[in-house]
This record gives C-alpha cells, structure tokens and sequence, in this order.
C-alpha cells in the first residue's frame, strides 16, 4: 500500500495554485529572515540605549532609533495602514511563491526574502507600534535585517524577470 503523506500535493483541474514540498525550502528562508530579524531587534534593544550610536567614529555605525513609518521615514505614525497593507504584501508573495508562473528559483528566493521581512517588521508594528532600526551608513536613513531582506529580495525578483524570458504557449512546445 502507498503511503500517501509522502506523496507530492496534485493540483486539482483549473487550480493553479498549489503548495509543493520543496515549497518547505522557501517558507524556511522566510522564517529564518524573521529569526534573524528579530534576534537583531532583540539584541539592540537590550545593549544599545535607544538614540545612541556604536561605535562613533566609525562610516557604517550601531544605533538605536524606532521608525513609526515607511521606509525612509515617509508616514510616520501611520502603523495601523502599514500593518493592514503588510498583511495584503504578504498575502500577495504568498500567492506568488505558490504559484507555478513563478517557479524560477530566484525569483521564489526573493519572495521568501521578501516574506520573511514583511513578517520581521510587521511583528513590531503589531508589538509596539514601531520598528527598530539600526544600521546607519553617512546619509542614508537607518535600517534593519527585514528592510535589508525585502531589498535583495526585490533585487533577486528583479533580476530573475529580466534573465528569464517569460514561457508562452507558442514557446512551450
């Protein structure tokens, strides 16, 4: 007899979303991103006081500041809408991850990358209202792991679209 529980899920007729086992490999990378994520946070907040800098004289600097806003500082005090429109982020990468058009490997790395930080800095919209961020180069607004991961995310995604040409039906053959 077959041991069905090892068997790779089947789409049904006219579905075109489907979750397969080595779908495990992507969702890994995206809970690795919000551990790593979260560590990160957790560690700032427990050994830099918020608002001071390590080390001082250094380019690329330690710090600890919160963000109620976007990226880039951009709408502030605006959690509840950033966390309703991180839900919707979300829901959509994981419509993509499981959906076969983008089975390209890259492109599913960065949507897990991407995944894993919506996740990351959605948890702290929701536990504090805020996010930590807290590394700082000269000029650039401060930023932490999940906006580091959504980035080479959408660079991966990126560069996965324009090395791929998209399959038609006349090409399939």
């Amino acid at each position: 007899m077959e041991d069905v529980s090892t068997r790779e899920p089947v789409a049904t007729p006219g579905s075109r979303f489907h979750a397969r086992r080595s779908d495990a490999w992507f969702l890994l990378l995206a809970a690795v991103v919000v551990g790593l994520d979260q560590f990160a946070k957790w560690f700032i907040r427990q050994t830099i006081e918020r608002g001071d800098v390590w080390p001082g004289d250094w380019p690329v600097r330690i710090v600890h500041i919160t963000n109620s806003g976007a990226a880039f500082g951009i709408l502030q005090g605006a959690g509840p809408l950033l966390a309703v429109t991180s839900v919707i982020g979300m829901a959509a990468i994981l419509t993509y991850l499981f959906n076969p058009g983008f089975a390209h490997p890259l492109m599913r790395v960065g949507l897990a990358l991407m995944l894993g930080g919506a996740v990351g800095n959605l948890i702290d919209r929701l536990y504090s209202g805020e996010v930590v961020d807290f590394i700082k180069f000269p000029h650039w607004p401060a930023f932490n792991v999940a906006d580091s991961s959504i980035t080479i995310g959408v660079l991966f995604l990126l560069w996965a679209m324009t090395r791929e040409p998209a399959e038609t039906p006349d090409t399939a053959n």
